[in-house]
């Protein structure tokens, strides 16, 4: 069927059969998405200027509320076949939560506090996302837009694990922790079975089979005694002839490995969006966005813009925002509101009380991270430590060592990650009482150099940042909620998006994925 015979003949069933039927008959023509189509992320198609060419119709104009993943990819997507797209952002930059902080940047938060960013040339802290994993069609993005990615380091066996409060004095080598761990689980397990613990669970050849792996994996000896390995690591390296190294002594029993609870940190490995490989951008976490920005055109994306009021129509949307200061207003066909949903509940609009009870349903979370740039790499150096994360139960949290810049000569760690009621407790005080609250943590896991070759640091908390205001959402119930029914669909010519809608919240991949969902719709819209 050649190009013009199937406009016709789609014309025809339009004229015959309604807006549906074409649209059903595009779909079975491979032209459109069809409904089972559009509820599968990964069959997502990207609206092109062909479906109008076919349709008779033309592309709308659309208002895009809110600069961070969501509202870019809306634009950048419906962009592909013609739109006219307008997205406002209210802060100075696109990306939202999507921040990276370098030499420079500055910001004030709810408390008063203002920071500028002393970092130097090549240092950077993502201050939001910072990995991405191998699934995530953030990766695809990535792809489509050329931003280079690299290897981050979510799990490395050297990094350490300490926790206070269980009483240990001095930081574990995750190797060792993992090792003494599963020693000490696959032998209570072996001699369960060895001693017929098992044998109304198992047959013969099952139990036999179960004493294989478990003397593997545990490294037990014949007697089903697990009394520690090479796997835990060497206090002296092995080398040249003569010198094969002296293994880690000290195993502890397995009621102190037990009570130290390091355990409790490994099924963080066995998360499905936590497992490696993981990636990030090179040169930083924004690079994404900024790209995005790059192919929708800077010019259409207009910063400083604060919305403070929507106005559904029975033909459009007017949106109100600030600009420097003055009031304006932007007319639009449909609009699509990216905004975070506590922001977004706090504008005035006329679009219901179930869908502002939906956006109030949506609770914000708090979360922090602090960069600490350092004169020297120390951690490599002195502790052997490239990449990877160590685990404390101090308020301090997570402590990240950089997964790029590796032997330079300056480096920055995020001298904490917390989340929750740890992340408010810094969230009040001062940048110096952060840093100085920080580092002290640190000086009990990694030793003096923590503090004395600290240059300068920068700490970012989301609940406290403007236009923001929480670092992701707590969505009760999940996304497909009858509560949040309001948000899945378009009210009036209002459409909404954002990680907060969907099963990946706080993740990138949530505000593609949402983004695409919102855009197939209008798109299919706009055809019928």
């Amino acid at each position: 069927m050649t190009q013009f015979n199937r406009r016709a003949f789609l014309r025809a069933v339009g004229a015959t059969g309604g807006a549906g039927a074409m649209l059903a008959t595009m779909g079975a023509l491979g032209l459109t998405p069809t409904a089972a189509a559009a509820s599968r992320d990964a069959a997502f198609r990207a609206p092109r200027k062909g479906d109008f060419t076919l349709t008779g119709r033309a592309a709308a104009k659309v208002v895009v509320l809110g600069g961070g993943i969501a509202g870019l990819t809306t634009a950048y997507e419906l962009g592909k076949a013609g739109y006219d797209c307008t997205i406002l952002e209210a802060r100075d930059r696109p990306g939202g939560r999507n921040f990276t902080v370098r030499g420079g940047d500055s910001t004030t938060d709810l408390y008063g506090n203002h920071q500028t960013a002393r970092f130097s040339d090549g240092q950077y802290m993502n201050a939001g996302p910072a990995r991405i994993a191998q699934w995530m069609i953030t990766l695809d993005y990535c792809r489509e837009l050329g931003v280079p990615i690299e290897v981050f380091t979510n799990v490395n066996a050297d990094t350490y694990l300490y926790n206070e409060s269980a009483g240990m004095t001095a930081p574990m080598r995750y190797r060792a922790a993992k090792a003494d761990v599963f020693g000490y689980v696959t032998e209570l397990l072996a001699k369960a079975s060895d001693q017929g613990a098992l044998d109304q669970a198992l047959t013969a050849a099952d139990r036999e089979r179960l004493m294989e792996f478990l003397k593997d994996y545990g490294d037990l000896g014949n007697t089903l005694d697990y009394t520690g390995s090479s796997r835990r690591g060497y206090s002296v390296w092995p080398a040249a002839a003569g010198a094969p190294g002296v293994v880690n002594g000290d195993v502890p029993s397995a009621s102190d490995i037990f009570a130290s609870g390091v355990g409790r940190y490994f099924s963080f490995e066995f998360e499905f969006d936590q497992a490696m490989l993981m990636f990030q951008p090179v040169g930083g976490m924004d690079r994404i966005p900024h790209a995005l920005a790059g192919a929708i055109g800077t010019h259409k994306v207009r910063t400083g813009c604060a919305v403070t009021r929507i106005t559904d129509q029975a033909h459009g949307v007017s949106v109100t925002y600030t600009q420097g200061g003055r009031t304006r207003v932007l007319d639009a066909d449909y609009c699509v509101a990216a905004m975070p949903p506590n922001i977004l509940a706090k504008v005035p609009h006329n679009l219901g009380s179930d869908v502002q009870s939906a956006l109030q349903a949506i609770t914000p979370s708090s979360a922090a991270k602090i960069g600490l740039e350092y004169r020297s790499r120390w951690w490599e150096t002195d502790h052997r430590i490239y990449g990877g994360i160590t685990e404390t139960d101090l308020d301090v949290t997570h402590i990240w060592h950089p997964s790029y810049g590796f032997h330079g000569e300056r480096g920055l760690l995020i001298g904490y990650y917390n989340t929750g009621s740890r992340a408010d407790s810094y969230a009040p005080l001062t940048p110096q009482e952060r840093e100085a609250r920080a580092v002290a943590a640190g000086v009990k896991i990694y030793g003096e150099k923590y503090r004395s070759e600290l240059a300068t640091s920068f700490s970012h908390h989301w609940r406290q940042f403007p236009y923001q205001e929480a670092a992701w959402h707590s969505t009760p119930g999940g996304p497909d909620h009858a509560r949040y029914k309001p948000l899945n669909e378009p009210t009036g010519r209002v459409y909404f998006a954002g990680d907060w809608l969907s099963y990946m919240d706080a993740w990138q991949h949530g505000a593609f994925s949402s983004a695409r969902k919102a855009v197939t719709a209008l798109h299919q819209r706009v055809l019928a």
